[in-house]
């Protein structure tokens, strides 16, 4: 079976060193594609380039993440977003979201960079890939503003309640299941038990959150299958039928071949 990690930030610096290594590592365990979230402007050529060496494999979204979101900046890198979503097809509009992680402090100017893209991908008919630390309800909040029956997408790294899981899954939007998955205390197997199949995307969010047992290690996309394995034992069926589930369900969110 040939899976999709559909988060992975493997443009950045920590690949350089064996970034075509990485490649035939996780093509050898059967990723076939691999989606790639933007950041913003310090790293948009270097991801950019990463698809054009590799078009089949490797796709490309353009977004703000939200730790980048500047009261100072913003105008400028959003407009910067903008220009590209409108000069070519990507495969979303992400990462975007809040977090309140590092700063509690900056959620208003978040909130309208958020606000202003989900705005763009639903002009351009694009998922959006969603970035909720420490910020999930208030995601959840912004995205039922603006679902209007047409918007979509997937709350990356889910690590949330099964009551947040619920609103998720009542706005007809993805969970994005990584690593976390594997962690002995994360609770999150509870509640994954109560979530349909038909609703969980994979990814890695490389090179971040390597999943057990290389926890604490640089994450890449070859170890995806660590994160299968392991949604296996939670739901209790066969690897094949989660593997071919989650390809399906990342097919038809981003509308890939």
């Amino acid at each position: 079976m040939r899976l999709i990690d559909t988060h992975a930030h493997i443009y950045l610096p920590e690949f350089d060193d064996d970034r075509e290594q990485m490649l035939e590592r996780a093509d050898k365990q059967g990723i076939a594609k691999i989606l790639m979230p933007a950041i913003d402007q310090g790293s948009h050529r270097a991801m950019l380039d990463l698809e054009k060496a590799h078009p089949e494999r490797c796709l490309a979204m353009m977004g703000l993440h939200p730790c980048s979101v500047k009261a100072g900046t913003m105008d400028e890198e959003l407009t910067i977003v903008e220009t590209y979503l409108r000069s070519r097809t990507f495969v979303a509009v992400g990462e975007i979201g809040i977090d309140l992680y590092w700063d509690k402090t900056n959620l208003s100017v978040q909130r309208q960079a958020f606000e202003k893209q989900i705005g763009w991908a639903l002009e351009l008919d694009l998922p959006i890939v969603i970035h909720s630390r420490e910020a999930t309800d208030e995601c959840i909040e912004v995205v039922s503003q603006f679902q209007n029956g047409k918007l979509r997408g997937v709350f990356h790294c889910f690590s949330g309640t099964v009551q947040q899981a619920e609103k998720i899954l009542e706005l007809e939007f993805y969970l994005g299941i990584g690593g976390v998955v594997s962690f002995k205390n994360a609770g999150l197997d509870k509640v994954l038990e109560q979530v349909p199949m038909e609703k969980l995307v994979l990814e890695t969010d490389s090179p971040y959150l390597a999943p057990v047992p290389y926890r604490g290690k640089r994450n890449e996309p070859a170890y995806l299958h660590q994160v299968s394995e392991r949604l296996s034992a939670i739901k209790d069926i066969a690897l094949e039928e989660v593997e071919v589930i989650t390809t399906l369900n990342a097919k038809t969110l981003f509308n890939i071949g």
